[in-house]
């Protein structure tokens, strides 16, 4: 598949080797021919590697964020370019920098030199100043502005004193600067818009997330809520019949599906079948109950809390304390704690003491 990017740079090497080709093409005598070739052999050696070298150190981590920035690629500048979505040509490391200002600086001189005075404004000789443009364009695409500018400003100086300030703007100049010109704002414009559409993004995912978080909640909601219809309703069903006379029995079925309400609230994650049946045992024969999960189950596999689970139903089976408090721990090796009190014999009534303390532990963890 061609992508965008390959696209780009074979059209970036075939134009500067057209320009080039244009500086081989003498119509005329050249004084010094092997400089303008040596030249022409920097000026090519020098773009095709501002457009190829990508170090390993640079390309393994996207490039900063600050598209003008003229420092090496920082971890805390890749980590905000991968925050704010921006994407494409790396950064030009140094060393291609500072061949990219001495071909600016050498070239234009080398070639005026060479071709002689009487040719300074012939075609072959003024390639350069559309060359370095089209390779300062080339630096300010790989996000080095400092360096692209530094270079337009070389060239428009050793041009300008060669062949003369009207020549040069009129030869070629102008659209050196234009190019350059636009290459900023166009590389501006698309590290907006990439962060733009990073920002969109993650607005996107924050909102289906709340969306889907809600969606779980409403679900978890109506289960509660089907639930409490089924432990209380027929409960209701009953005091409305019998217009809030209730017998001995009636108020006992009530405060048991209070419970039940309060277990399924409190403490789901304690809560299955057999335990349910031992919480319901221990409040018909009139004690107390408790139930807190507050935390320290959480990631613990099914299969475990099957194990805490039967353990905890065992402890309430043998349990005949007045009062029961059940509670998850956040001990690392401890799961859940049964703690039960009853009234102490000869004590005042508001006095108890502690007939049962049972620490269940995390399965291996132990």
């Amino acid at each position: 598949m061609i992508s965008v990017k390959n696209v780009l740079i074979v059209l970036a090497v075939a134009f500067t080797a057209y320009l080039a080709a244009r500086g081989l093409s003498w119509t005329g005598p050249v004084p010094q021919p092997l400089i303008v070739v040596a030249a022409l052999a920097l000026y090519l050696a020098t773009t095709w590697l501002c457009i190829f070298w990508e170090p390993a150190s640079v390309r393994a981590a996207p490039h900063p964020a600050i598209p003008h920035s003229e420092s090496p690629v920082h971890p805390d500048d890749a980590a905000q370019a991968a925050v704010d979505g921006i994407r494409g040509p790396l950064p030009l490391p140094v060393i291609a920098q500072i061949l990219a200002l001495a071909c600016a600086l050498i070239v234009p001189s080398a070639i005026s030199v060479a071709v002689g005075e009487a040719s300074r404004t012939a075609p072959f000789a003024t390639w350069y100043l559309g060359g370095i443009g089209a390779l300062m364009t080339i630096v300010m695409v790989r996000r080095r502005p400092w360096t692209a500018w530094s270079g337009i400003v070389a060239l428009a100086v050793a041009s300008m004193i060669w062949m003369g300030p009207v020549a040069a703007l009129a030869l070629g100049l102008v659209g050196s600067i234009v190019w350059v010109a636009c290459a900023q704002l166009l590389v501006l414009s698309m590290d907006r818009a990439a962060r733009d559409t990073s920002r969109l993004t993650r607005l996107q995912r924050a909102a289906t997330g709340w969306q889907t978080a809600q969606v779980v909640r409403q679900r978890e909601r109506r289960v509660q809520v089907q639930r409490a219809l089924a432990v209380a309703g027929p409960v209701l069903t009953r005091t409305v019949a019998h217009a809030g006379v209730l017998t001995d029995a009636d108020r006992l079925e009530a405060r048991i599906a209070e419970g039940r309400l309060r277990d399924e609230m409190r403490g789901p994650r304690l809560l299955d079948d057999e335990v349910r049946a031992e919480l319901e045992r221990a409040r018909r024969r009139g004690a107390n109950v408790t139930v807190l999960d507050e935390g320290g189950l959480e990631g613990v596999d099914d299969e475990t809390l099957g194990v805490i689970r039967g353990q905890l139903a065992e402890a309430l089976r043998s349990a005949s304390s007045d009062r029961l408090y059940i509670r998850t721990s956040p001990d690392e090796r401890v799961a859940v704690t049964v703690v039960g009190r009853s009234t102490s014999v000869g004590a005042p009534s508001d006095e108890d003491a502690v007939d049962l303390w049972r620490e269940i532990p995390h399965p291996g963890r132990g």
